[in-house]
């Protein structure tokens, strides 16, 4: 599978995980054109620590059933922004006071926003 494929089965996967943890905006920018350390970027937000550490658990589990282990995964499960980095993609889960504060669509904006359920 080519390497793009393969970021986008990932991020396929990912998207599709916070959807059914009922995430909040969840968005897939793909930034293949514009950074050298990933393909895609995943950003949600959960409603409270509970959700949000169900959001991570969920991607965590359904990567992993697909063959998938994180690089590393920083932020403590109770914490506001928890950032999981898979290589080919990064998902980041927010409190939806952090993901305004932090803005990562607007800082990534020169990325291309793709539709997830088009994956």
């Amino acid at each position: 599978m080519q390497e793009l494929e393969r970021a986008k089965q990932m991020a396929k996967i990912a998207f599709d995980a916070l959807e059914e943890k009922k995430g909040e905006d969840v968005r897939v920018i793909q930034i293949t054109e514009i950074a050298s350390f990933a393909d895609y970027f995943i950003i949600a937000d959960g409603s409270n620590p509970s959700q949000i550490g169900a959001m991570v658990d969920n991607v965590e589990e359904k990567l992993s059933e697909a063959g998938y282990e994180p690089k590393r995964i920083e932020g403590v499960r109770n914490s506001n922004w928890v950032l999981m980095d898979y290589g080919d993609i990064i998902v980041h889960v927010f409190s939806k006071e952090d993901r305004l504060f932090y803005d990562l669509e607007r800082i990534w904006k020169d990325g291309k926003e793709v539709d997830g359920e088009q994956l």
